[in-house]
């Protein structure tokens, strides 16, 4: 399910540091031949990390621009070499310097747009301190003959302590502590 929220997860199997780990599980329980559909991976402790990876400025705009419109010129030279066979090649390389142009200029213009709020390149991804794999109940047993003992455990939480700057805080008690 694309962009919703999974109805159920099941009962966690096995737990994992990477995420690597828990992909491997998952092709054993597919190889067992457990219904995918009962198999789910679930992130536990998300957070945010954009890693930048570049200064922008406006030669960076306009490389990226050309590249983006190298792709929109041979999408609408390929249009019109399909809709008239007998073209000549000029048609399509200068349909396809019409695009880098067109791409170029639309990367400065947004480039210059937003310059004062944002001069770099950046990849944003979402990771997770643990990965979870979980089966659904009628799967269950099956999944845990599969993984066995061999499965690593899910690594501990971090030590106590005061939390770290910008870091979130739970305003729930831990559970022993309820009355």
């Amino acid at each position: 399910m694309i962009g919703g929220t999974p109805k159920e997860h099941g009962e966690t199997v096995a737990g994992f540091g990477t995420y690597e780990g828990a992909q491997k599980a998952v092709s054993r329980l597919i190889a067992a031949e457990i219904p995918a559909k009962d198999i789910a991976i679930v992130g536990r402790g998300l957070r945010s990390v954009e890693t930048v990876t570049g200064r922008l400025g406006y030669a960076a705009a306009a490389r990226t621009g050309a590249i983006n419109g190298i792709l929109l010129g041979l999408l609408f030279s390929a249009i019109f070499v399909l809709g008239t066979p007998n073209a000549a090649i000029q048609l399509f390389v200068g349909v396809m310097l019409v695009g880098i142009a067109l791409g170029m200029l639309m990367s400065i213009v947004t480039y210059t747009l937003i310059r004062r709020r944002r001069d770099y390149t950046s990849i944003t991804q979402v990771l997770a301190d643990r990965y979870e794999v979980t089966v659904l109940a009628h799967s269950i047993h099956r999944a845990r003959e599969v993984l066995g003992r061999s499965a690593p455990a899910v690594p501990p939480p971090p030590p106590a302590g005061p939390p770290r700057y910008g870091e979130r805080v739970d305003p729930r008690p831990p559970a022993g502590d309820e009355e």
